[in-house]
């Protein structure tokens, strides 16, 4: 009844520094899905639907953190679950992928592994919703490249990555295009994207971590309310940014 993806990427900010960041986007024919499936650490990113188990996502996102490999956390998860047959359940960490679908998943079902990501879907039109949200992240994919463009201000001189929740709603949306969650007579949806990092920043990037719960267009509300986000971001930035690096609001105008 969903299709996501799970990414990892390694980059270097222009003072030098290496960091890693970890994302996951998802979209569902339900309402609510960025409350049950998408969970991402600056350890890792784990997807968990079809009949969807949030333990595993939330475990999963624990035991990365706890410095086990993506698959063994997941594998063991599911080992230990009874409903595994009828699950699917996905993810990264910064040396590997790890995906699984049930048996008893309902059609089309199935999921990708490529490099530093995962794709996985079930309930939809066909693989082609999959190979497209694939597709789209790996025509954009940063890894182990300089990346300037970390947050909403986009494009510069040396780069033309946009940030990676952009990507990912973009990934989204390629999948819907190829047809989406088959189902029809559901109407109401949702949409997440979630993306940790090990970067920090004073102000911490509020279009990181967004959901729209109930809509008929859940992959152009989501785009729309990242815009917007990212426009706040800006504005928050030029307003407050002294005083989030000072602590202090003893400078700030009314």
């Amino acid at each position: 009844m969903t299709f996501s993806i799970c990414v990892h990427e390694t980059y270097e900010t222009p003072d030098g520094t290496e960091h890693e960041r970890f994302g996951v986007a998802v979209t569902t024919r339900l309402p609510g899905v960025g409350t049950l499936c998408p969970f991402a650490s600056e350890n890792g990113a784990v997807a968990t639907q079809s009949l969807v188990n949030v333990d595993l996502g939330r475990r999963g996102i624990q035991y990365i953190d706890d410095g086990l490999a993506v698959a063994d956390a997941l594998e063991a998860l599911l080992n230990a679950d009874d409903g595994a047959p009828q699950r699917q359940l996905h993810g990264v960490d910064s040396a590997g992928t790890f995906a699984f679908s049930g048996e008893e998943c309902v059609d089309w079902f199935g999921h990708r592994e490529g490099d530093h990501f995962t794709v996985a879907g079930n309930m939809l039109t066909g693989e082609a919703v999959i190979d497209a949200v694939a597709e789209a992240y790996e025509a954009n994919a940063v890894h182990e490249t300089t990346d300037p463009a970390t947050g909403p201000a986009g494009v510069t001189e040396d780069t033309d990555t946009d940030p990676l929740a952009e990507r990912l709603i973009d990934a989204l949306a390629a999948g819907h295009v190829e047809g989406g969650d088959k189902r029809e007579e559901l109407p109401i949806q949702s949409a997440a994207v979630v993306v940790e990092s090990t970067e920090s920043h004073d102000v911490v990037p509020p279009y990181n971590d967004l959901r729209v719960d109930a809509t008929e267009t859940p992959i152009a509300d989501l785009r729309e309310t990242y815009d917007l986000a990212a426009q706040g971001y800006r504005d928050t930035l030029a307003r407050y940014e002294g005083a989030y690096e000072d602590d202090s609001l003893e400078d700030v105008d009314d």
